[in-house]
């Protein structure tokens, strides 16, 4: 039996605070093996994140299947107020675990990251940043890698190709380079050219690097409004791509800051992830408004993405292209062997 009405009904829900979403979906079944570091791993993930952010970020974790004692650690930092939403579910696969940590809320910019990234101190202020100063950026990455702009960056290549502000630039921190090949089992017999140069975009006095990967991003919310319920891959699959293709569909740009502001930890624990100090982020500039797109026409997104993409990647067309851009004539040979891609 029901008496009277709920108070509720036909309540409009008020307008959030929060400006900044972050989802991290962790995985942690056991501390055997694999995973024997990974809770230590993702609690220097989490501090380092609650030390960086502003006062307008909402935290989402979503447990995806951990064990017993990373569901206590998570209950006791979401009971002391340090994450705004927690999430437990069985292991439905990475990406659903993002998902069911997007649906809900209208907050305006959402990071998605593993929960083995180590932030840095400017990491928000930083991406924000480059939000104002190219509209035409729908995902800004934070931890730059080699030759990001093969990979779905057809629409900012078309974009620019007549414009002096896309060019080889000089790597501002090959630091953050040599740590993240490190941190996914790389050796270092890589082409040090890559350390030295790599193709960006200037305007304004900001610098971005074309491409970004997706183990650490910030995305317009928006072009998550129509997104996908399920994947049915735990892992990979064309789950990961999801994430790299739905930007074009908008004919957002995909970059990556200029600097480095995080460090992917990988599966093991090293002494220096602890060493790294952050002081508590007391940000006042808190930027939002960030301009949105309409949905890309199908012919738009083929013809940059695909059509273009693939005749700027021959090799005689890189070649003239690296010569065009600014890259040292003594780094194109080698520049134009195809580099391994890792997102």
């Amino acid at each position: 039996m029901r008496i009277g009405n709920n108070p509720h009904k036909d309540k409009a829900i008020l307008q959030s605070d929060y400006l900044h979403q972050v989802v991290i979906p962790v995985y942690i079944p056991h501390q055997e093996g694999y995973f024997k570091d990974s809770l230590r791993i993702f609690q220097l993930c989490m501090q380092s994140l609650l030390k960086t952010v502003h006062s307008k970020t909402c935290i989402t974790v979503v447990n995806n299947g951990s064990c017993e004692m990373v569901i206590e650690y998570l209950d006791q930092i979401y009971h002391e107020g340090h994450i705004q939403e927690l999430i437990h579910t069985e292991n439905i696969g990475k990406l659903n675990a993002v998902l069911k940590g997007l649906a809900g809320n209208n907050i305006e910019l959402v990071t998605i990251t593993d929960a083995d990234v180590l932030f840095l101190e400017n990491w928000q202020e930083a991406s924000t940043k480059v939000f104002r100063t190219f509209p035409k950026a729908g995902v800004v990455g934070v931890v730059p890698q080699f030759c990001m702009y093969k990979n779905k960056c057809g629409n900012i290549l078309f974009d620019t190709l007549f414009s002096k502000k896309l060019k080889f630039i000089p790597i501002q921190s090959s630091e953050g380079f040599i740590r993240f090949y490190d941190s996914i089992g790389w050796d270092r017999s890589y082409n040090k050219d890559y350390l030295k140069y790599g193709l960006g975009l200037e305007h304004d006095g900001v610098k971005v690097f074309v491409g970004s990967g997706h183990f650490v991003a910030t995305y317009k919310k928006q072009m998550f409004q129509e997104m996908k319920s399920y994947f049915n891959y735990k892992l990979g699959g064309d789950s990961e791509n999801y994430l790299d293709t739905l930007p074009l569909k908008y004919d957002y740009w995909r970059v990556t800051t200029y600097d480095n502001y995080a460090y992917h930890m990988g599966n093991v624990f090293e002494d220096w992830m602890s060493e790294i100090e952050h002081n508590k982020n007391n940000s006042t500039e808190i930027d939002s408004g960030f301009k949105l797109h309409k949905r890309a026409k199908d012919s738009i997104v083929g013809l940059k993405s695909k059509i273009f993409s693939k005749v700027l990647g021959s090799e005689f067309v890189s070649r003239f292209f690296y010569r065009w851009k600014k890259l040292p004539k003594t780094m194109i040979k080698n520049y134009s062997t195809i580099a391994p891609i890792v997102k």
